[in-house]
């Protein structure tokens, strides 16, 4: 197919886990705001299926563990468009178990997805957007991203680790021109859920049935009935590309915003709590 130009669209945006859930909502946004959109995810004919074929789509087959096929993903995206103005890093799965229920291969491999993957992408992407010297990367992560909880310790802990990355570029790409900004999902209605992006551990420890054995057990409950929109998630990330200031953390669900306050108020309680002790490490003044 022969090249389209960059300036035939308002943005080129570059998704990740575009073929399902979030990721193809986004870009059903991003191409009905009139933009360009590179969809990727582990099947190419998926997301044909999902998005239609259109001069604005284009459809590559990506695993993003697989560092090689990030940067030819990245290559097919500026010999077609141009260049890539928006990142979105959404490709990821769940973990339901509590720490010592996580196996060492289920550990493994969700950090080979959550965050080494996410990586991946991103050095891809940035030789890009610096030579721009303009562009905006988008991280997906959580409400537990923020707020850990019993039942999903290591998940949490790949979204910590997504906020640090994403902390860190702000820091580092605002001179260039480039926005960095972590999302925040609470409970959405998707298919997160699922088997499809969820890992239940298999190994149940009894004693852990009144911490995430009950996340284990209201995951079910609330499957497809979870408060979130996530056409209006979708949306709302088209008005923070938009934003002449994006931000840095975006929260987005009601049930995220109260878990950061309660954190936050945690957090504020405990340091007060233990100020004394804690300067008093220093060497004297």
């Amino acid at each position: 197919m022969n090249n389209v130009t960059k300036q035939q669209f308002k943005r080129v945006w570059f998704i990740t886990g575009a073929s399902r859930g979030l990721g193809a909502l986004i870009a059903k946004a991003a191409i009905d705001d009139g933009n360009a959109v590179v969809a990727t995810g582990r099947n190419a004919a998926t997301i044909v299926e999902r998005l239609g074929e259109s001069p604005a789509v284009l459809a590559v087959t990506l695993d993003v563990t697989d560092e090689a096929q990030a940067k030819a993903a990245v290559q097919a995206a500026v010999e077609r468009f141009g260049g890539i103005d928006v990142l979105v890093n959404n490709a990821g799965f769940g973990l339901l178990a509590a720490v010592e229920e996580s196996s060492d291969a289920d550990v493994r491999r969700i950090y080979e997805t959550n965050v080494f993957g996410l990586l991946n992408v991103t050095r891809a992407v940035l030789p890009v957007m610096r030579k721009q010297r303009s562009g905006h990367v988008i991280n997906t992560s959580s409400i537990v991203g923020y707020q850990a909880a019993a039942g999903v310790g290591v998940y949490s802990s790949t979204k910590f680790a997504v906020e640090g990355i994403t902390e860190a570029l702000h820091a580092e790409l605002k001179p260039l021109g480039i926005h960095a900004t972590m999302i925040e999902p609470g409970f959405f209605r998707t298919d997160f859920l699922d088997t499809s992006s969820l890992v239940v551990g298999k190994d149940i420890i009894d004693d852990y049935e009144a911490t995430s054995g009950k996340l284990r057990h209201l995951a079910r409950e609330i499957n497809h009935n979870q408060p979130g929109d996530p056409v209006k998630l979708a949306a709302a990330l088209i008005k923070v590309v938009d934003s002449e200031t994006p931000p840095l953390r975006l929260p987005l669900g009601t049930d995220t915003l109260k878990a950061i306050a309660e954190k936050n108020a945690y957090v504020t309680t405990e340091t007060q709590t233990w100020k004394a002790l804690s300067a008093s490490t220093d060497f004297p003044a």
